[in-house]
């Protein structure tokens, strides 16, 4: 698999990936408690908020996106060593390291909240059932959901509990097809990129300060996932048919050579946008 490759599947903030928007916070659905249930033991400063639910798991997304940069970047190295890593092995390397990050950051977040898990799921849940009264609470999640998703290849986003989310079927794309797919949905992220540098660079920000760099990073991670699907839209292709075609054609010679050039390209309009490598 060539390191191109294995970008789009990592999902990586330099601008290499499909750096989607979604979840992984709950990979499993078999809560039945409700909001009602949570009341009756506590008093309603106890309660846990939409608002809260939201930017709990908007920061999630956030600092996991930094997670899946530097993830990028390390199978980059190994890559770039000559080593190959096999598609399966790279998906199970890719999951259990953004569990075990997730896990960490999990825990300080629900530590800064004063909350528990078990009740932020409840809450969670309870909101997302009523989903057209709290439309910030089901982007949030299901933005993560789709990021868990890129990561895992498991089928999570729609997930509610005692509802199966059944997989998206579709038709993998020709290798041709593939390539200019690809070609479509890079330079949409490049142009992402590129209206974030401007910006950045009017408000007067240093791209070489490092909390800058960081935020740059994280901006693009909130908008990439919209740029890229709104590309793929004018083939009429979706991202996780786009995605899926990337890895069942990852072998192919005249795919890999594609992906490559349009990284190299990437990679050198980033550097003349003065774009920092995440470190």
């Amino acid at each position: 698999m060539s390191s191109s490759t294995s970008a789009v599947l990592v999902g990586s903030a330099a601008l290499l990936v499909a750096a989607a928007a979604a979840t992984s916070l709950y990979a499993t659905a078999d809560s039945t408690s409700t909001i009602k249930d949570i009341e009756d033991e506590f008093d309603e400063s106890e309660l846990i908020t939409a608002e809260e639910v939201t930017k709990i798991f908007d920061r999630l997304f956030m600092e996991m996106q930094g997670v899946l940069a530097q993830l990028s970047q390390m199978v980059q190295q190994i890559q770039m060593s000559g080593q190959v890593i096999p598609e399966k092995q790279l998906r199970m390397m890719l999951k259990a390291e953004f569990e075990r990050a997730l896990t960490a950051k999990q825990t300080v977040i629900l530590e800064e909240y004063d909350m528990d898990y078990d009740c932020l799921e409840e809450a969670t849940w309870e909101f997302m059932e009523k989903e057209e009264e709290y439309p910030k609470v089901k982007k949030a999640v299901e933005r993560f959901q789709k990021l868990w998703e890129n990561v895992s290849g498991e089928s999570v986003v729609g997930m509610r509990p005692g509802k199966e989310v059944k997989a998206e079927a579709f038709e993998i794309l020709a290798p041709a097809k593939t390539v200019e797919a690809a070609e479509i949905y890079f330079d949409a992220l490049t142009m992402a990129m590129k209206g974030l540098v401007e910006k950045f660079k009017e408000e007067g920000k240093d791209l070489n300060s490092p909390p800058v760099a960081q935020e740059l990073h994280m901006k693009f991670a909130s908008v990439a996932n919209e740029a890229g699907e709104e590309s793929l839209k004018s083939m009429g292709i979706t991202q996780a048919q786009f995605q899926k075609s990337i890895e069942a054609n990852a072998s192919n010679p005249m795919v890999g050579r594609a992906l490559a050039m349009l990284q190299m390209k990437q990679q050198q309009a980033l550097m003349s946008m003065g774009v920092p490598q995440m470190g």
